[in-house]
């Protein structure tokens, strides 16, 4: 599980292709040096490539026993001392663990490679350079593992905002067509045109209540959240076209305490709820429709009586959209359920910030 979480990272393959190489090349240096310096002379080409091939085993091995926890104390440094709090704390808390890790880790190489083939020199000289060499070596390691981390966590970050702009900016698209839905601007334009010759007066009414309506959908449209309190204007001015549409076939009823009013929900949600239980259910003299809007917690709870139209299944676009919106502002989720022969939506109230 723990090494699964790492090639989140890094893949097994990446890493093994970095400590291979980053292997190589220190074995070239190190070889290279000690030649030069005569701490240890190479005999000739043969003896290079043996003395290459060897070190270069051992050191394959020494990378993966250190690039491993050196992941491991990065992802936890990242959770418990993120960068930008208590710099200082985290890098002397690497720092120490890089050093006494590589120490620990060249001790183990040495003598193991001690064992298999005694080395000329004296074996504490040997046990001390190769301490400064992986303690160098693990820094180096260290460092580089760290910006690496860094650049896939910021691409990956990148990524999901980009992601979340851009289902942000569907979800704006999606509920804005719902809105400014064709079907709901034609049937209301029929209601006003036979109003306007039986009854002027209760038609400068729906004009004023149809201008409210698409007015509150264009300020809001862009704004993750509006007040509750908005919200239930909002729909009255909506519930009152239909109204006129059903008459008293459709009644609703608004219970929500005071101090609720002044939280936060997804603007047109309110709308979204209503609109989906008009769409769906049969409302006439025979069978009208009823629907209860209030509080149950933290919860706002649109309830209606079930009488389902037979033109089929419902796509669920809505409430999909809905559940979207929710998801880009706060981490609880709406609910959707049939309980006691009523359709329940319950939706958050997300509590103002401060």
């Amino acid at each position: 599980m723990l090494f699964r979480k790492i090639h989140n990272y890094f893949s097994f393959g990446r890493l093994l292709r970095f400590v291979v190489g980053l292997a190589f090349v220190i074995q070239l240096i190190v070889i290279s040096y000690n030649h030069i310096s005569g701490f240890y002379d190479l005999e000739n080409y043969q003896h290079f490539l043996l003395r290459l091939g060897r070190g270069w085993a051992f050191s394959i091995l020494a990378g993966f026993l250190i690039s491993y926890p050196d992941l491991i104390v990065i992802r936890y440094l990242n959770k418990s001392i993120p960068w930008g709090r208590k710099i200082i704390k985290r890098v002397f808390m690497q720092m120490c663990f890089t050093v006494i890790y590589a120490v620990i880790i060249s001790v183990f190489i040495t003598l193991l490679a001690h064992i298999m083939r005694p080395y000329r020199e004296d074996l504490i000289s040997v046990l001390i350079a190769n301490a400064l060499i992986y303690s160098v070596v693990n820094l180096l390691v260290m460092a580089i593992l760290e910006a690496w981390v860094f650049y896939i966590e910021s691409n990956r970050a990148r990524e999901v905002a980009e992601h979340l702009q851009e289902e942000l900016l569907q979800v704006k698209f999606e509920v804005l067509k719902s809105q400014i839905n064709p079907h709901f601007m034609f049937n209301s334009l029929n209601v006003l045109s036979g109003l306007i010759g039986t009854d002027v007066k209760k038609a400068q009414m729906f004009i004023d209540e149809f201008s409210q309506i698409y007015r509150y959908v264009l300020e809001m449209i862009e704004q993750p959240v509006a007040l509750l309190s908005e919200e239930i204007n909002f729909i009255r001015s909506y519930l009152f076209l239909q109204q006129i549409r059903y008459g008293k076939n459709l009644t609703y009823s608004v219970n929500i305490p005071s101090e609720k009013l002044t939280m936060h929900l997804p603007p047109l949600s309110l709308q979204t709820l209503l609109e989906n239980a008009i769409k769906h259910n049969i409302v006439n003299e025979e069978r009208p429709l009823n629907v209860d809007i209030l509080c149950e917690e933290n919860y706002l709870v649109v309830r209606n009586n079930i009488q389902p139209k037979v033109s089929g299944k419902s796509t669920g676009v809505g409430l999909k959209n809905l559940t979207k919106r929710y998801a880009l502002i706060c981490e609880t989720k709406p609910v959707f359920e049939i309980r006691d022969n009523y359709y329940v939506a319950r939706v958050p109230l997300i509590i103002p910030e401060n």
